[in-house]
């Protein structure tokens, strides 16, 4: 049995172009769903801190579609690679700790941050990832009609 040998240089960064950080399938799925559901969003917003996946200004609500292995999730596929944990495991913790610190920034701003997984997406019927949006929609529809209603009843006095 050999060892598996990394490619070179030039072949890694080949390999590594071919991974996608937009329009990943487990994103593009959460993005029908929403859409067959009626929502209209708007797609990874630069002008919000960490460019959110997909988001709902009337809502002022934002969906992150993260993978497992990129964003370190507690499931199988966030694990540590075991070659070269040298560079893997202080890179993986930077994007969870850049994680933490958008979803930080986006609550200050009065955003409402929600995490889809993609082990999640991918093994979730469209009927109970469906139940699960329209949870978190109606939610964020109920506060900011409240806070409407509320901004309205503090001008008329």
């Amino acid at each position: 049995m050999g060892i598996f040998k990394l490619p070179t240089t030039p072949a890694r960064s080949a390999l590594m172009s071919c991974i996608r950080s937009k329009d990943t399938k487990p994103e593009m799925h959460v993005r029908r769903l929403l859409h067959s559901l009626g929502f209209r969003y708007r797609l990874h917003v630069r002008s919000l801190p960490g460019c959110p996946d997909i988001v709902l200004p009337k809502l002022r609500t934002v969906i992150q579609v993260q993978g497992c292995f990129w964003h370190g999730h507690s499931c199988r596929d966030g694990r540590v690679p075991q070659t070269n944990t040298e560079y893997w495991t202080p890179k993986l913790l930077r994007n969870r700790q850049r994680d933490r610190s958008n979803e930080r920034k986006l609550r200050r701003l009065g955003w409402s941050v929600h995490t889809f997984w993609e082990c999640r997406v991918n093994s979730t019927s469209d009927t109970s990832l469906k139940d699960h949006l329209l949870r978190i929609l109606n939610q964020a529809s109920n506060n900011s009609s409240q806070k409407w209603r509320a901004k309205k009843k503090s001008h008329s006095n």
